[in-house]
């Protein structure tokens, strides 16, 4: 595409949401290339420095950890890395059919300076304190907006999508998980993870949702799990209708769903979900939970993140490997440490071996934070044949097209694994003392 988006172009595109790396904005004008589509455009801390997109796509360490996709290797730029690692990494383990690549169009400064400003009052403050838009980017990712369905024949009133993000659906039984961390193999990270935000004042309550429901293959246990997203949706759980948000938050947590947002949710559906006054959010979160099920679409997505097999406890010891450093975690041990032994075993291990662990964790991890975007239009009686898959929602006698994408599949810089492993014991730390502050509770009680 030839065309450069310029400082008076940014009117035209306005605020969707964002996570911690990107910003989302969706289309709103008129030009047919860019009609359908939302552009990602990349953040800086605000405490950190800007860089440009010339910077060079990945490490020396990265391109041998990466050597097997010649493509990602040769990436020229980080934004081309990651575009590649979608294209030739993700492509292939979630199938090409549910991932969109897009393209990298040229914008000029001026354009990214628009736009930062202009969505400055519609972003979560927390999120304007901590980053903005990086002015020193010249390209920016364009891809198909996954809330609506492409302009064509048929009459197309109402879409509405629903945007998940399922995080890890299964507890490790890694050998390297240390004993005073065995509470991993039984309680979820999400689960033992929402402990320390809620201490961290980061939500204001624990989510009912459980990923391992949603994984679990059970048709009851998938609704229990679309229920429990819908009552507290915080950052996993996001409704459009006609690429218009209606549930959930724009750039962070959305508190539980009270009885007033629910009404106006339930009246929202009007206009897709043909059933009496108080039934229609039922019967929308059942076709959620009919398309998840039937569907089988979590089923690579599991397949992905149980790459990670090792856990982060068992990847850490590789990473200090590929770096060639001495082991920082390893340090740490006494020398009469049940575990010890076996991390010396991770110690011995090939050049090769290591970078397959590392790999394999960056690659899981970039699968339990992925999002699934679904999105519903009804089929009309008689209406013509349809590329899009179909769901029946008996309740209500209707048919709806639907097409499922992955979104959000950042490339993991292999510099992240420090942080991960500190994170992942503060999140197993806070939820233990937790757990011996409830028990302490009742024995006074």
């Amino acid at each position: 595409m030839a065309m450069v988006l310029q400082a008076n172009d940014a009117r035209e595109w306005c605020y969707r949401g964002e996570g911690a790396v990107n910003l989302v904005l969706a289309y709103s004008g008129e030009h047919p290339d860019f009609v359908g589509k939302v552009l990602r455009v990349q953040k800086v801390p605000k405490n950190g420095s800007q860089r440009e997109n010339g910077h060079p796509g990945l490490t020396e360490l990265e391109r041998l950890m990466w050597k097997e996709f010649e493509e990602l290797v040769s990436a020229p730029t980080k934004e081309m890395a990651e575009y590649c690692f979608v294209q030739h990494v993700m492509c292939s383990l979630l199938g090409s059919k549910n991932v969109d690549a897009g393209i990298y169009i040229p914008v000029t400064r001026e354009f990214l300076e628009t736009v930062d400003n202009n969505v400055l009052c519609q972003r979560p403050s927390w999120r304007v304190d901590a980053a903005m838009v990086n002015p020193l980017c010249d390209s920016v990712l364009l891809i198909s907006d996954h809330s609506l369905f492409p302009r064509g024949a048929l009459k197309e009133d109402f879409c509405i999508s629903v945007e998940i993000k399922p995080k890890c659906g299964f507890l490790p039984l890694s050998e390297f998980i240390a004993s005073e961390n065995s509470i991993k193999r039984t309680v979820t990270r999400f689960k033992m993870h929402q402990a320390l935000k809620l201490h961290q004042g980061k939500i204001s309550e624990i989510s009912a949702y459980d990923p391992l429901d949603l994984f679990s293959g059970s048709s009851d246990r998938v609704h229990k799990a679309i229920k429990g997203l819908f009552e507290t949706p915080q950052n996993n759980f996001r409704v459009f209708l006609n690429g218009s948000l209606i549930l959930g938050g724009l750039g962070g947590n959305a508190d539980a769903t009270s009885c007033e947002v629910g009404e106006t949710f339930e009246n929202a559906l009007k206009c897709v979900i043909q059933a009496v006054d108080g039934q229609r959010t039922q019967c929308f979160l059942d076709l959620i939970s009919k398309t998840i099920f039937s569907s089988g679409l979590l089923n690579k997505v599991l397949e992905v993140q149980k790459l990670d097999n090792a856990d982060i406890e068992g990847a850490i010891h590789a990473y200090y490997n590929v770096i060639s450093q001495p082991c920082a975690v390893c340090n740490k041990l006494s020398a009469e440490d049940q575990l010890s032994e076996r991390y010396s075993s991770l110690h011995s291990i090939s050049n090769d071996e290591s970078m397959k662990i590392v790999r394999n964790y960056l690659i899981a991890a970039t699968a339990k934070d992925l999002s699934m975007m679904i999105s519903f239009r009804p089929r009309e009686d008689g209406s013509v044949e349809s590329p899009y898959s179909m769901v029946s929602l008996e309740s209500t006698n209707q048919s709806f097209d639907y097409k499922a994408y992955f979104i959000d599949l950042d490339l993991k810089p292999l510099e992240r694994m420090e942080y991960y492993y500190k994170l992942d014991q503060q999140i197993v730390g806070c939820y233990v003392q937790m757990v011996k502050s409830m028990q302490q509770l009742s024995h006074i009680e």
